[in-house]
């Protein structure tokens, strides 16, 4: 053996002890021997651990040898047990290997010691190694029926998130068409609010399952950290509630990372919300940001900290707390600790996943009734251009363009038609792809953008956009979807004319896009490339 064996001597007799030792000694083994004889310095020494083997003495001044194996059994249960005695009966012997000792050995025979000792060792090994395997064959299983899980998530996320976003379209469309007509003075404004709130917190469940199942696609680029929490400020304020007083506190420091903005986002917004389910009977819920120098890592729950310059994002509360057992499984997916109905236990485990995506870290505080706070640790970017978080826009710019829009969802086309014609635009609108061609190449005078689905009967949104483009050559491209697939639509565009509307998306958000295109410059000749959506049966 590399190292010296550890072994435990219960022993009485100091010359017995020598003589055990010399035996081990001279065929070759290298001992460290802890001689012990009382029931206290036995247990003493079980409970400091560092053992490979016990020997054991059967009887004893106030011990005995079937005491020890119990002490043994209780505090370490791998190591094995040899007794080694003057006085120990076959009777007794087999009782004694009932109870889980590994071998007996007379003090008359010690020729049978270093065998015995050698036969337990081995069996140890052998079973540790077992052991070992069947961990390992359980973590596999469990990561492979996580595997599955997660692929089943994935097809009913993406499944479900086409027509679940038409839905959350038309919900938060009119929820806030009704909120911006009817004034914040209105009775039913603190409802309608309440509307808005549910619709954005079904936006980000199923942004977390297409995030969690990987069918949400990324687009890494650099932001500011500072400038994400600004620009959620408002949501934030409105998922929490009046009764949570929210204080943000942000470092000036120009601390930049490289995230995809939703997925940072997301980060920001499901820990707020976990944040917020924490304090049930309110009280103040912190977010803060600084730029920190890393020297020693420290055992973070995703994983070790390479030293360097990170963004720490910290989000507290003061709230119920948590427990050592709950801390231990807060990132395992569908873990929750609310009531059935209020949670779908995928929020912690998405903001693992994305922050172990970028390269970060967390860190994890929190006592009963103390309260919890979350420290997120992404590497910080330094030495190239900002990506602004978002452009800044005023108030909707009116026009008086011809759009053809084209969806098949009635009740998304009718909203978007509405809100199109109250800002001055002539619509013309279809139903599907081959009535939109039909209506395009009958319409006379001009015809400035086309907003079309993506996904259609018939004919699909970029099938109809290129065939448009042949007698339309002028005409702007805005394609919306409800399908993440398609936010890759414009891979590989290199003109500004042509742009991409996630649903849901806002009115405010489609009249910005709408006006941000319509003034754009025509390019020469276009024609758009990459693969074609399926169509919609």
């Amino acid at each position: 053996m590399s190292q010296p064996l550890r072994l435990l001597h219960l022993e009485d007799n100091p010359v017995d002890a020598e003589l055990v030792l010399a035996t081990l000694t001279e065929s070759g083994l290298t001992c460290a021997s802890h001689r012990v004889d009382t029931r206290t310095t036995f247990l003493a020494a079980l409970k400091a651990g560092s053992i490979d083997l016990i020997l054991a003495d059967y009887s004893l001044p106030g011990f005995d040898g079937m005491s020890a194996l119990a002490l043994a059994r209780q505090y370490a249960p791998d190591i094995p047990f040899l007794f080694v005695s003057a006085l120990i009966g076959e009777e007794l012997a087999i009782d004694a290997m009932h109870q889980g000792a590994t071998d007996y050995v007379l003090k008359q025979r010690l020729g049978r010691l270093v065998p015995s000792v050698q036969r337990a060792l081995r069996e140890r090994d052998e079973r540790r190694e077992r052991q070992r395997a069947e961990q390992a064959l359980r973590q596999s299983e469990k990561q492979f029926r996580q595997a599955q899980k997660m692929e089943a998530v994935g097809r009913l996320a993406g499944g479900i998130a086409h027509d679940f976003n038409n839905l959350l379209t038309v919900i938060m469309g009119y929820g806030h068409v009704l909120s911006t007509e009817l004034g914040s003075d209105h009775p039913l404004h603190g409802k309608i609010d309440e509307t808005l709130k549910a619709g954005e917190r079904a936006a980000m469940l199923i942004r977390q399952l297409l995030t969690f199942s990987r069918k949400q696609p990324l687009e890494p680029k650099l932001l500011a950290m500072n400038g994400v929490i600004t620009n959620l400020e408002g949501m934030l304020r409105r998922l929490i509630g009046a009764d949570i007083r929210l204080v943000i506190s942000l470092d000036p420091s120009n601390s930049q990372v490289r995230a995809d903005q939703a997925q940072l986002e997301q980060v920001v917004m499901n820990l707020v919300v976990n944040a917020r389910d924490a304090m049930t009977n309110g009280g103040i819920l912190t977010i803060e940001s600084a730029l920190v120098d890393i020297t020693t890592s420290p055992p973070y729950h995703v994983r070790p900290l390479t030293p360097g310059p990170y963004v720490r994002l910290s989000v507290s509360d003061t709230g119920c707390g948590m427990d050592r057992q709950t801390r231990s499984h807060l990132f395992e997916p569908f873990y929750t600790t609310k009531e059935e109905g209020k949670g779908s236990g995928l929020g912690l485990s998405t903001v693992f996943g994305i922050v172990t995506q970028c390269g970060g870290a967390i860190d994890v505080s929190s006592r009963p009734g103390h309260g919890a706070r979350f420290d997120i640790y992404f590497p910080n970017v330094r030495g190239e251009i900002l990506s602004p978080a978002h452009e800044e826009h005023g108030p909707p710019r009116r026009g008086t363009e011809t759009i053809l829009l084209v969806e098949d969802d009635t009740s998304v086309r009718m909203l978007v038609r509405d809100e199109l014609r109250k800002l001055g635009y002539h619509v013309i609108e279809s139903k599907n792809g081959v009535e939109a061609c039909l209506l395009a190449s009958q319409h006379v005078g001009s015809l400035h953008l086309l907003l079309t689905d993506m996904v259609m009967p018939g004919m699909g949104g970029r099938e109809l956009a290129n065939h448009l483009l042949i007698i339309k050559p002028d005409l702007r491209i805005l394609f919306m979807s409800g399908y993440t697939d398609d936010v890759g639509i414009l891979s590989g565009q290199d003109d500004d004319t042509t742009a991409f509307l996630q649903k849901p998306f806002t009115p405010e958000v489609l009249a910005q896009t709408v006006r941000q295109l319509l003034d754009t410059v025509i390019p020469g000749s276009r024609t758009l490339t990459g693969r074609s959506p399926g169509r919609k049966r």
